[in-house]
């Protein structure tokens, strides 16, 4: 064997023409890598902070690409959650969060949240009036409106005997053990307080009490208390009404156009979900940016659809799809009483849980 071919042997057979071509091959594998290496460092990242699956993808990939940032989607589970992570970063950490309305009125109060600079929020004459100037942010320094929604009751008309028009008809016989709600206590609590002819917001402890008593007189009727996904059980047939959220009740509906929605009599909580800009967010620029963006009405249409909340940006609303309409705005001529659910005094608040913890466990749960 010549000395060539030994030398090819101890190289695994490769030839000369062979080596130099895999060479050529992982050179160019390496500098591929590199350069994505190198542009996914060089983009700038932007910090979202609110719950998961709040926006289409091609939302995200769309500012993405226009604005050539890297979105570092951050999610929670509760907004006590986030306040908490907001504290303890003492107003940084995240370039910009969506969350509910009672908890940013504590972020605004501590400080942890800046004014917004209307001069880059073109779009920002797209939201609805409706949506404006609530407790949390009475002059619009320092929100942006993301949705919003009230607590309603759907049921299935085939499977129960009685029309419901309030929350006092879940109190009713026949919907031993076939009943589902979502796991807010506030709303929950608020819904017997409702039935009484009081306010979500009350400060009087007896009231909060005896809507307590109230609601363990409901637990044999409950089935389920859950947030995540309770319009799959009334799909399923596993419950045959429920109190749910706006969101669960456009997907309710969408599945099943025969199931009914109430907007109860006795009145209901109303809240929005709104984006702000922490006090010492790293990117305040580029926060402007995605409120501006999502705030287009063609994508706000788009957001709105893929939320299944009440769309806050007027401008949206001509562009939602003709089988969306129906669940995406208050229907026309609403009168009923709605009331925002806002923060109560430590004392209320110490009362609601308590009135929370025993009517889960009456309930099973």
């Amino acid at each position: 064997m010549s000395e060539e071919k030994k030398e090819e042997k101890k190289k695994g057979g490769l030839t000369k023409a062979h080596r130099v071509i895999l060479a050529a091959v992982i050179g160019f594998i390496v500098a591929v890598g590199v350069y994505f290496l190198i542009s996914g460092f060089s983009r700038e990242r932007f910090t979202l902070y609110t719950w998961a699956e709040m926006f289409p993808q091609e939302i995200l990939d769309g500012f993405e690409k226009e604005y050539n940032v890297r979105i570092n989607y951050v999610n929670f589970d509760y907004d006590e959650t986030m306040l908490t992570m907001l504290e303890n970063s003492q107003g940084g950490g995240y370039d910009l969060i969506i969350a509910d309305d009672y908890i940013i009125e504590t972020v605004i109060e501590k400080g942890l949240a800046q004014k917004l600079d209307k001069t880059k929020l073109s779009n920002f004459r797209n939201i609805n009036p409706i949506y404006q100037r609530q407790f949390y942010d009475p002059t619009d320094e320092y929100t942006v409106p993301y949705g919003a929604g009230v607590q309603t009751i759907v049921y299935d008309p085939r499977q129960v005997r009685l029309n419901i028009t309030g929350y006092a008809d879940l109190w009713d016989a026949s919907l031993r053990n076939r009943v589902g709600i979502i796991g807010n206590w506030r709303v929950i609590n608020g819904m017997a307080l409702k039935v009484l002819g009081k306010s979500y917001n009350t400060e009087v402890i007896a009231d909060i009490r005896d809507a307590g008593e109230l609601l363990l007189t409901l637990a044999p009727n409950i089935r389920l208390i859950k947030d995540d996904q309770l319009e799959e059980d009334l799909l399923s047939g596993e419950i045959t009404a429920a109190v749910m959220y706006t969101s669960q009740v456009t997907m309710a509906k969408l599945e099943n156009p025969a199931l009914q929605v109430v907007f109860p009599r006795e009145g209901i909580g109303f809240g929005i979900m709104a984006g702000f800009i922490p006090s010492k967010a790293a990117k305040p620029d580029l926060a402007h940016a995605f409120l501006n963006y999502i705030m287009d009405a063609q994508r706000g249409a788009e957001c709105f659809e893929y939320l299944g909340y009440y769309s806050t940006y007027s401008a949206s609303d001509p562009l939602i799809s003709a089988e969306f309409k129906e669940f995406l705005t208050l229907p026309t001529g609403f009168n009923v009483n709605m009331e925002m659910i806002q923060n109560v005094s430590a004392a209320a608040e110490e009362e609601h849980s308590r009135v929370w913890t025993a009517f889960r466990a009456a309930a099973g749960r």
